[in-house]
């Protein structure tokens, strides 16, 4: 029996998602991405069961890594401020650096395999970050609002930014470039928005 090689489930994960974002769910076959990998059919086969577990595999490897740099320097007793602005920080890093795994994260999100996905992801971050707001509201920084609203608010001002700052324009077709006086400009308002 074959012994997986990591160097090469890596750049097969990689090739995963390259092939994702520039053609489609269709556009994946594992002859594709055995091509592509410079890697035999058998080898990926050797790393994940299917097609399917492969996307799942490479989504999970993605959402874990992603909610690791959320978590940098960031805890759930932080004063609500000071919290959300480390989550901004970290997230805008990670999108910037990442777009080829936030653009297959994206694609997943909106096809049939995205519930299998999502029971992959850890709870260890939805725990912190539940217990982060309730401290908030607790210690009277934060109002009390359902989930989904807070996560509205809270983060989806940021993540317009940053698809502006993607497609270079913004909602107008101006140009646009996504700046420190900006994100400021924007976080500012938020966090008029969600304290008492």
């Amino acid at each position: 029996m074959r012994v997986k090689d990591t160097q090469k489930e890596q750049l097969i994960r990689k090739k995963t998602m390259e092939l994702v974002v520039k053609h489609g769910f269709d556009g994946l076959s594992m002859h594709k991405l055995a091509k592509a990998a410079n890697v035999s059919v058998n080898t990926i086969y050797l790393n994940f069961k299917n097609r399917e577990d492969l996307l799942v595999e490479v989504y999970a490897g993605v959402v874990a890594r992603m909610e690791a740099q959320m978590l940098k320097n960031f805890h759930e007793d932080l004063d609500f401020a000071e919290g959300l602005r480390i989550q901004w920080k970290n997230r805008l890093e990670y999108y910037i650096k990442h777009p080829t795994e936030i653009h297959f994260i994206e694609q997943l999100r909106y096809s049939p395999l995205f519930e299998k996905a999502m029971g992959r992801q850890g709870q260890e971050f939805a725990r912190i970050q539940r217990k982060f707001c309730a401290n908030a509201i607790e210690k009277k920084q934060l109002k009390p609002l359902t989930e989904e609203v807070y996560w509205a608010i809270a983060y989806a001002p940021l993540y317009q930014l940053l698809k502006f700052n993607q497609q270079k324009r913004s909602m107008s077709g101006m140009k646009f470039t996504l700046t420190a006086e900006k994100v400021k400009e924007a976080l500012s308002q938020v966090l008029i928005a969600l304290t008492p």
